[in-house]
């Protein structure tokens, strides 16, 4: 899903769930060739259905988009956590942008459930927080974890 370490972001910085969305928006039309304000609008309607902050400081924004042929991420590790309404009321630091192709169905739910395995796998979620530049990130997240297999 993730494209290389032009997909992850090491140091975002965001000031708020708003601001993040909208720079992730940003961020993914650019790399993955979408339109920014519809990719924007999916993922802020995602979050009114109820947030997508999981737990653990992760958060797993998504959505989808006609204009996808195959479900596309985009990782981001915060500098500093922010308040995302997630199920624990924890801040959070990792994030992960899956958007998937809109008649996904299936596809769209298995590559997130995919994701959130990986992210909540308790090293990968140490090494992802202490993992320092993109490259780095990049091989934490294409490394097999215990749970992930």
């Amino acid at each position: 899903m993730l494209t290389g370490p032009d997909a992850v972001l090491a140091n975002l910085k965001a000031s708020g769930k708003k601001a993040l969305l909208a720079e992730l928006a940003s961020r993914g039309a650019t790399l993955f060739k979408l339109d920014e304000r519809r990719l924007f609008d999916r993922l802020l309607e995602r979050e009114r259905l109820g947030s997508t902050g999981i737990g653990g400081g992760i958060a797993i924004p998504h959505a989808r988009m006609a204009s996808l042929a195959k479900p596309v991420g985009l990782f981001a590790r915060l500098a500093h956590p922010i308040d995302f309404d997630a199920i624990d009321e924890r801040p959070v630091d990792v994030v992960f942008l899956l958007a998937a192709p809109e008649g996904a169905g299936a596809d769209h739910l298995k590559a997130l459930a995919r994701v959130a395995r990986l992210l909540r796998d308790p090293e990968v979620a140490r090494k992802l927080r202490n993992s320092h530049d993109a490259d780095a990130l990049c091989a934490v997240l294409a490394m097999p974890s215990a749970s992930a297999a």
